[in-house]
């Protein structure tokens, strides 16, 4: 049997070591031919050979790694669902599907209940999948697609990050003002010390650092412990380890300040929390980025018409245009952009092409000729046959292009990810040693110096950046040229262009601004330029010209 390649979403990854980890998870399952998991798009694309090895097995084994699976439930009505031969012939169709993980038919509902994988499959082609075996189904109207459901996704997680954010930073900001402040004042700690009391004061930094660590912190120790526990720790690991060592510390000095050495009891719970937040901040940072690469997506798909009217015995009614089926007649007024592929079957228009071609001026279209999905029909009413539909369209494949080009590897990007892969066990292990030689030849306070030291290591080498910034650098760039009306079919093109000395342009339609614009009036009469200007521009007000 051949191989085949599906594409799906991996929830829990928060830094480069992550995403290095289930590539490193999936490309040693038996069977997988390749893995490339991207962290900026948060998917994973594997080439495996279904005789040897099966999606589930290699979501189990995601899933033992410590992330999950973007996947779905869904219930499809289905009709004509009746005894043991009908369940088995829609669930083995559905589970025939590459990203179809479970089906579960019931003939006394009528229902088809299906795991799946919405990345690599829509909805309605699971519907098509039970048609082909003479059942008719129904997908609930609630079901979102793909894009939909990363979008919400990420809507979700960007409003969790930012109260986190707040929350962190709603502690931190007085605790550093009650810590850090009276430090700048000569004579001010001591005073209020004197004041209150040492163990007060610090029971009161105490109280402001607990919510920062029993809350927001608690991003970085679930999913840091289980890299520890799977033997390969990630940054959530070192800031993990960093904040619980300042935050043990200073519980020691505020409690039992007696079995620590003299001169090294003092408390540093402002570090723990402040280190919470600040790289709290930063993942907020990253994610705002990973959605503004991704608004490229957002505004081609807004090219697609969202209804279509569709010709149904002799009737024109409204429909939504991702249940147009091929053979459809479908009506388009003058202002409309056309739902999907097809060909001219009665009717003239002129139809702006630019969002294609790059062209400005409107091409004309009569009985016969081919129009796109996504252009807009400009001037006369339409009558066309749909041809290609759904993932099928021209705009569609555009956007699956862009998709693809995104989440794709450059060769730099290989290297970034080798150096990630051993930098946080180096990171550690140099944590390991700036602590014993701190305790050994450090001057006193020995013991809290080496604390110090060896938390700056591993907060500071923060692998994040490196892991990031090719796969962001790539969303970025290729989701800029889309908007621009440029398209990469590969992101390894963005590399290579650094090398490009002479550019070529075919056509130069593709060097305009995209539209006409006036530049001067001439008069061949006794009338001055500006004096007709007005009777002109009153003349083409109620004009349908394309110019």
């Amino acid at each position: 049997m051949s191989e085949q390649t599906v594409t799906f979403g991996v929830r829990g990854m928060t830094c480069a070591n992550c995403s290095a980890r289930v590539e490193r998870t999936l490309g040693k399952t038996g069977g997988v031919a390749d893995a490339n998991v991207n962290l900026a798009t948060e998917r994973a694309s594997v080439t495996f050979d279904p005789s040897v090895t099966d999606l589930k097995t290699m979501l189990q084994r995601v899933e033992k790694a410590g992330y999950h699976a973007d996947e779905q439930t869904i219930e499809l009505t289905v009709d004509g669902l009746t005894g043991r031969n009908g369940t088995e012939r829609a669930e083995a169709s559905l589970v025939a599907l590459p990203g179809v993980l479970e089906a579960v038919a019931h003939a006394a509902t009528g229902t088809v209940r299906v795991r799946w994988l919405p990345g690599v499959h829509t909805s309605d082609e699971l519907v098509a999948a039970l048609k082909t075996q003479g059942l008719t189904a129904e997908a609930p109207e609630s079901t979102e697609d793909a894009g939909d459901r990363r979008q919400a996704a990420y809507e979700r997680e960007l409003k969790a990050l930012r109260r986190d954010v707040w929350t962190a930073a709603g502690f931190t900001i007085p605790l550093l003002l009650i810590a850090m402040v009276p430090m700048l004042i000569p004579g001010a700690k001591p005073a209020i010390i004197d004041l209150v009391g040492r163990t007060p004061y610090w029971i009161a930094q105490l109280a402001l650092t607990l919510p920062v660590m029993v809350g927001p912190a608690r991003r970085f120790y679930r999913p840091g412990w289980q890299a520890l526990r799977h033997g390969s720790p990630d940054m959530n690991s070192l800031v993990m380890i960093g904040a619980s060592a300042a935050f043990a510390y200073s519980l020691v000095a505020t409690f039992t300040p007696g079995v620590l050495p003299a001169g090294t009891v003092h408390v540093y719970y402002e570090a723990s929390a402040s280190i919470v937040t600040l790289i709290l901040l930063g993942r907020l940072l990253e994610h705002r980025s990973k959605g503004r690469a991704s608004d490229a997506i957002r505004q081609l798909l807004s090219l697609q018409a969202d209804v279509a009217h569709v010709v149904r015995d002799g009737r024109v009614v409204d429909a939504p245009a991702d249940e147009v089926q091929p053979g459809d007649m479908l009506e388009v007024r003058p202002g409309e952009r056309l739902p999907v592929d097809g060909t001219v079957i009665t009717g003239g228009s002129w139809v702006d092409e630019s969002m294609l071609t790059g062209e400005p001026d409107p091409v004309a279209k009569a009985e016969g000729n081919e129009v796109t999905g996504g252009t807009l029909n400009t001037t006369g009413s339409l009558r066309m046959r749909a041809d290609r539909v759904g993932a099928d369209t021209a705009l569609a494949r555009i956007v699956r292009m862009v998709e693809d080009a995104q989440a794709s590897k450059v060769p730099i990007q290989a290297l970034a990810d080798r150096v990630v892969g051993i930098f946080v066990p180096a990171v550690l292990a140099i944590g390991a040693v700036t602590f014993a030689a701190w305790l050994v030849w450090g001057p006193d306070p020995a013991l809290t110096r080496a604390l110090v030291a060896t938390t700056s290591v591993l907060l500071i080498a923060c692998p994040c950046a490196m892991g990031l910034a090719t796969p962001i650098s790539i969303m970025v760039g290729s989701g800029r040229a889309a908007e621009l009306g440029v398209l990469f079919r590969r992101g390894e093109a963005l590399q290579t262009l650094q090398a490009v000395s002479t550019v070529a342009i075919d056509k130069t339609g593709t060097l305009t601004e995209g539209k006409p614009s006036l530049t001067n009036v001439e008069s061949v009469g006794p009338e001055n330029g500006n004096d007709l200007l007005p009777l002109i521009a009153s003349g083409e007000a109620k004009s349908e010209h394309p110019i």
